[in-house]
């Protein structure tokens, strides 16, 4: 079992108003089992399509996974495209039966099992996943020792599915190698001067072990993958040779287990017991959002606030008005003033301001898209920075800056 091809169906992913992430999510999951996936592909809702689809898949890969296309009707294509491709019937299956009427009863929905009674209808050859998070159950289906699964495609149902259920049952059944990564964050270092530091160490590593470079932003991440039978074993390996890299560099590394720059940050606040908080124009909330998505960042996180209009950076931030009427609001000193006004308000000991123009349209006082300033203000000192970024949509553009304010942030508070 080495190679895998994904099947996304439907067409709102063709059309572009659902975004794919069971794909990714698949991938990973799969790459952790050391299985690759070698196509991804996205088709229609159509018998025939569906089943050109998997005879494709077939020809490729050892281990199809599909994911969307099943419903509660009696029409559902994908079911029915995946009964003819393998010359089955599709039957009534009475556990399945059972355990959606159990899943309704828990959900208080009993009066409409009749109506779902059709998922309980699956192709008489297929091996049952039971679906604990909605009603159409995961089908797989063997020939020539290749494997088919076909999964719902909400991506809470999916995550289960694979992470609890299939990957275990691929683990167990092909007897495959545990794949184990650590992620040692760098900043201050330039990569290729990094790689001249670290070269007899990298030359030295063991067989199983593999070092890859990953630049992002102002820091590069050293990701260490290890390939074994026995998981424990792996992780162990992985920590001793960390150990070994970390007199070299060790006044440079600002993680060695977390890979996402706000947990990283979260880290580092926890150990230094120091608070933080936000006041976001042009970002809207994505700075806030980023480092409230670690559990337990209420420790360090006191609050947020969004002055969107320039009257509430007066009013709140106590943003001089003619320091407004002077500079513009999208100007270096009005995010000073608002990062100091962040930091009394919320009295923390850091404070991040934004102010820009996120587009699509040019801002109030005519400056560039793409034009923002930020500042990262600790204690009674300051810094504060200009990034210029026309060729990203508004979305992106708030996720861009905000990941580059914290890994700023993160790499001040580990330099001093």
């Amino acid at each position: 079992m080495e190679n895998a091809v994904l099947i996304t169906i439907g067409d709102e992913i063709l059309s572009g108003n659902t975004v794919d992430t069971n794909s990714n999510f698949i991938a990973t999951e799969l790459k952790n089992i050391g299985i690759k996936v070698s196509q991804i592909l996205t088709i229609s809702d159509e018998i025939e399509t569906i089943k050109n689809a998997i005879q494709s898949a077939f020809e490729i890969g050892d281990l199809i996974i599909t994911t969307g296309g099943l419903g509660p009707t009696r029409d559902d294509k994908t079911k029915k495209a995946i009964a003819e491709f393998f010359n089955d019937e599709i039957a009534l299956d009475e556990v399945t039966f059972n355990h959606l009427k159990e899943y309704m009863e828990k959900r208080g929905r009993l009066e409409i099992l009749e109506r779902n009674r059709e998922q309980a209808f699956v192709p008489t050859k297929s091996t049952v996943f039971q679906n604990h998070f909605g009603t159409a159950p995961c089908m797989m289906m063997e020939q020539d020792g290749k494997l088919l699964f076909s999964l719902p495609g909400v991506p809470y149902e999916v995550k289960p599915l694979i992470r609890d259920q299939i990957v275990p049952y691929l683990h167990k059944k092909f007897s495959l190698n545990f794949i184990s990564t650590r992620i040692v964050s760098v900043v201050g270092i330039p990569e290729s001067i990094l790689a001249d530091i670290i070269e007899d160490w990298e030359l030295a590593l063991p067989e199983n072990l593999a070092l890859s470079y990953l630049p992002v932003g102002t820091r590069v991440k050293l990701r260490l993958t290890a390939t074994g039978i026995n998981e424990n074993l792996l992780q162990q390996q992985l920590e001793d040779e960390i150990q070994k890299l970390l007199p070299l560099i060790k006044d440079n590394v600002i993680a060695t287990s977390e890979d996402k720059i706000e947990k990283i940050l979260g880290e580092l606040l926890n150990d230094r017991k120091l608070t933080i908080s936000t006041a976001e124009s042009c970002t809207g909330g994505e700075l806030a959002r980023l480092i409230t998505s670690n559990s337990g960042s209420s420790k360090y996180f006191l609050g947020g606030i969004i002055p969107y209009a320039t009257e509430k950076k007066i009013e709140i931030l106590k943003v001089k008005k003619e320091t407004v009427d002077e500079f513009t609001v999208v100007s270096e000193q009005v995010a000073m003033e608002m990062a100091e006004g962040c930091q009394k308000l919320f009295e923390t000991n850091i404070s991040l301001s934004t102010t820009g123009v996120a587009g699509p349209g040019k801002g109030e006082d005519e400056k560039d898209i793409g034009t923002v300033f930020y500042t990262i203000r600790i204690d009674n000192k300051e810094v504060t920075s200009k990034l210029y970024m026309p060729h990203l949509d508004r979305q992106d553009l708030m996720h861009f800056a905000s990941q580059k304010i914290i890994q700023d942030l993160v790499g001040i508070l580990v330099n001093n």
